[in-house]
């Protein structure tokens, strides 16, 4: 996809300037499998090992865990801005689901989008940047230490 074609917008300050506590996005976490699907071993040992764990290290996500018969298994995040991402989980080991539950943890429900510069020019500028001695003569800049002067 191009730059064109994709959603662009400006970086907006929140919260003026940033300022303030930290509240993590995302809402609820949804763990649907079935109990006794093969495609859900992974399902079933990660509420056996780690759920627990990842409730800990979480505590402001609500972690659901429900029977979700004859249906592949899904990971769900519902986040505080309305959004729900969901994600197979099918045949993915524990460790590869405990990755994920924590990767959308850390999001923040928007889709990324491209962030667009505050400002444009129909002719950029080919010779770099500009500094103090971009136009002086020669003779006034500064030589290092092992270089003669010019005579």
């Amino acid at each position: 996809m191009t730059a064109r074609g994709a959603p662009s917008r400006f970086l907006g300050a929140a919260l003026c300037c940033g300022l303030g506590r930290y509240v993590r996005q995302l809402q609820r976490l949804q763990l649907l499998f079935s109990p006794v699907a093969p495609d859900a071993r992974g399902a079933r040992q990660f509420v056996e090992e780690r759920a627990a764990e990842f409730a800990r290290g979480h505590p402001e996500v609500v972690l659901y865990v429900r029977n979700h018969g004859g249906a592949a298994p899904v990971l769900r995040a519902e986040y505080l801005n309305g959004t729900v991402r969901e994600e197979l989980i099918a045949n993915k080991t524990s460790e590869e689901i405990a990755q994920l539950a924590t990767k959308l943890a850390n999001q923040s429900g928007l889709d990324v989008v491209r962030i667009r510069k505050p400002f444009h020019t129909d002719n950029p500028s080919i010779q770099g940047q500009w500094h103090p001695l971009t136009n002086k003569p020669p003779a006034l800049l500064v030589r290092g230490p092992r270089l003669a002067p010019p005579q």
